[in-house]
C-alpha cells in the first residue's frame, strides 16, 4: 500500500508540474503573439499611416523654394527686410502673431503692400498642443480676422508657434481648410549666429520644394539674406512664396514631411 501510494503521489506532483509548465508555455506563447502583432510590418505601417503631418517640402520638378519669416515679437528688421526683397523683386512669406498685428499693423500693411504673402502664426504663440480643437480653431480664427483687417486677404495657411504639432492639431486646422506649414531648412537665426553662419546653413541645406526658415527680427538675418538670394538665383532657383509652392490638387505626406502629387 504504501507503495502504491508513493506512486500515486507522483503522478499527482508529475501532473501538476506539468500543468504549471503548460500554463507557463501558453503564457510566454501569448507574449510573442502579442510583440509580433505589435510589431508587424503591416500594423506598424497602418500606425505611421494615420499620423498626420505637416507640409515641410514639395516634391518639385523645378528649382522652385520658398523663403518665409516668422514675426512674433521685435519689429527691428521688417522695413529692411522688405527692402532687401525688393531689391531682388523676390516675394515671401511671412507668418505673423495676431498681437504682433495688433502692435505692428503698418508693417503688415507695409508686407502685403510689398507683395508678400501674410500668413497665420496664431494669435498669442500658444503651445497648441495643450489647446482643444476648438481653442485652436477659435485661436487661428482671431489671427486671420486681424491680418485680413488690414490687409483685406484671409490667410490660408497656418505655421504652429514654437514648430509644435500632434494629431489632433493638424487634424483641426486641416478642417478649417488650411495647410500647415513648416520648414525643411532652418537658419537659426534667432540664436544669434554671424550672417556667414546662416549663409552656410541655408546654402548647404537647400533643394528643390525646399522651406526656409528665417525671423524678421533675428540680429544677423538682413545682412545675410542678400547672399542667400543671389546665390540661389546663380543656381538656378525661383524664389516664390509658400502658396505657389505647395501643390494643388491630389496629394500625400511622406513621413518627411514631403509633400508629394499624387499620380
Amino acid at each position: 500500500m504504501r507503495i502504491f501510494r508513493r506512486l500515486v503521489e507522483k503522478w499527482n506532483n508529475t501532473a501538476r508540474d506539468n500543468r504549471v509548465l503548460t500554463s507557463v508555455a501558453v503564457g510566454a506563447l501569448a507574449v510573442v503573439l502579442i510583440f509580433t502583432a505589435i510589431l508587424s510590418p503591416a500594423i506598424v505601417g497602418a500606425s505611421a499611416a494615420t499620423r498626420r503631418l505637416p507640409i515641410y517640402c514639395v516634391q518639385r520638378d523645378n528649382k522652385a523654394v520658398s523663403l518665409t519669416f516668422d514675426a512674433a515679437w521685435g519689429n527691428e528688421d521688417t522695413e529692411q527686410l522688405i527692402e532687401i526683397l525688393g531689391t531682388y523683386d523676390v516675394k515671401a512669406t511671412f507668418f505673423v502673431v495676431g498681437e504682433w498685428v495688433d502692435k505692428y499693423p503698418e508693417s503688415v500693411k507695409a508686407l502685403h503692400d510689398a507683395g508678400h504673402e501674410v500668413m497665420n502664426h496664431s494669435d498669442d504663440h500658444a503651445h497648441f498642443s495643450s489647446l482643444t480643437n476648438e481653442q485652436i480653431i477659435d485661436n487661428i480664427n482671431k489671427c486671420n480676422d486681424k491680418i485680413e483687417a488690414v490687409t483685406g486677404v484671409r490667410p490660408t495657411l497656418f505655421r504652429p508657434p514654437y514648430g509644435e504639432y500632434d494629431d489632433h492639431v493638424i487634424a483641426a486646422v486641416d478642417s478649417m481648410g488650411i495647410h500647415t506649414i513648416q520648414w525643411d531648412v532652418d537658419s537659426l537665426d534667432w540664436k544669434d549666429l554671424s550672417a556667414s553662419e546662416i549663409y552656410s546653413r541655408v546654402t548647404s541645406k537647400v533643394a528643390p520644394g525646399s522651406i526656409v526658415l528665417f525671423h524678421n527680427a533675428a540680429l544677423h538675418t538682413p545682412e545675410a539674406l542678400a547672399d542667400i538670394i543671389e546665390y540661389l538665383i546663380s543656381e538656378g532657383y525661383s524664389i516664390v512664396p509658400v502658396s505657389e509652392l505647395i501643390l494643388k490638387g491630389e496629394y500625400t505626406i511622406d513621413h518627411t514631411g514631403r509633400q508629394i502629387p499624387v499620380q
